[in-house]
């Protein structure tokens, strides 16, 4: 049975939530029909006429990508050129394109973090905040016996995450009042004599994201018949998301000795390096993609190096001078390793709410060098 492309969507947005995306940015649907059946979905960096073809030999009706198909709108889409071609190729094989980018770059989970994990960081933190998440505080009054099964079912639709801490909220007793009037059917009491019951007040933070599923669930588990609870705003800075990690070695390494880590966990053939090779490095920096501006951020948050790409000729003169040591591993070779890491929660996900649907690694490797 098929499941709509929407669906998918949503399962993402859960992850790397579309206000994450810089405001220059061009995540979401690129191309296609969000309500369209698909069976299968292959998860790719960038998407070519390469990745559509396996796509299509593949059965893949949605094609999830990091990099977004076009960054800004062509002016004309002209099929003899490779642009065109390549929105023609998906149009005529009724294949929906999704990129997630720079939501999924500063998401808990996301490039910066499966980066961080792969190179070994302990406790990473966000290098570089970037704008706001959207939460509400949502408070709710049950009666007193009631409160883990409310609360339980709240958190498990999403509420409770402050940073890498989950199951978060508070509760306070107190004593609720009420009448029950005509054509009411009250869990306690009855009509027309006002009724007070001892109450827990229950307090705890939703993603925006996950309000609309964190009230449904709060309702259904409740017992009273009109449930009293308040939603409330917030403008919490999320401290877990950002771009950019910072964290330390288990170890301290020799810079050489740190590259062969990154060359080994990345699956590189080869690095760039800046730096002496015998400095000594204890805590490093990451960015995927292209995070070379980030390096005074990194050199103040007292990182021994920064591993990113498309590191520029000047940008690499002032690291080399301000005593900042850096590795290139590449655009594709930093951002690469997100793909497992969706794949596998988007596959969790999936599980978790009854979606059948097929997901795949591309085995298109579309990065543009090649290092010999």
């Amino acid at each position: 049975m098929s499941v709509k492309c929407s669906s998918i969507f949503r399962l993402i947005e859960e992850t790397a939530p579309s206000d994450l995306a810089e405001s220059w940015d061009n995540s979401g649907l690129q191309i296609g029909d969000p309500q369209a059946g698909i069976e299968k979905a292959l998860l790719t960096i960038d998407v070519n006429i390469a990745v559509a073809r396996e796509a299509v030999d593949n059965g893949a009706g949605l094609i999830i990508s990091h990099h977004p198909l076009m960054m800004k709108p062509p002016r004309t889409i002209n099929i003899r050129q490779p642009l065109g071609e390549l929105i023609s190729y998906l149009i005529r094989n009724n294949i929906t394109v999704y990129a997630a980018h720079t939501n999924l770059d500063a998401a808990v989970g996301g490039v910066n973090s499966a980066l961080a994990r792969r190179l070994g960081l302990i406790k990473p933190a966000v290098l570089h905040q970037t704008g706001f998440s959207q939460f509400y505080k949502l408070v709710v009054f049950v009666p007193v016996g009631h409160e883990d099964k409310v609360r339980n079912a709240v958190l498990e639709a999403g509420a409770g995450w402050v940073g890498n801490y989950s199951n978060c909220s508070f509760m306070t007793r107190g004593v609720g009042t009420f009448k029950p009037l005509a054509g009411s059917d009250p869990y306690y009491g009855r009509t027309g004599e006002l009724e007070q019951v001892e109450e827990v007040k229950i307090e705890t933070i939703v993603p925006a994201a996950d309000l609309k599923k964190a009230v449904a669930a709060m309702i259904e588990a409740h017992p009273y018949e009109e449930v009293a609870y308040d939603i409330l705003p917030l403008e919490n800075r999320n401290t877990a998301t950002g771009l950019g990690r910072v964290g330390k070695l288990a170890e301290p390494l020799l810079l050489s000795q740190f590259a062969g880590v990154v060359k080994t966990a990345l699956n590189l053939s080869a690095v760039r390096l800046g730096g002496m090779p015998d400095s000594i490095v204890k805590t490093v920096a990451v960015c995927g993609g292209s995070g070379a501006d980030l390096w005074p951020e990194a050199l103040n948050a007292g990182a021994d190096i920064i591993v990113t790409g498309d590191v520029k000729y000047h940008t690499a003169q002032d690291m080399a001078a301000a005593g900042m040591n850096f590795i290139d591993a590449g655009h594709y070779g930093t951002e690469w390793v997100v793909l497992p890491v969706l794949l596998k929660h988007l596959t969790d996900k999936c599980i978790e709410t009854n979606i059948n649907v097929e997901l795949l690694l591309s085995k298109t490797n579309t990065d543009p060098f090649t290092y010999f």
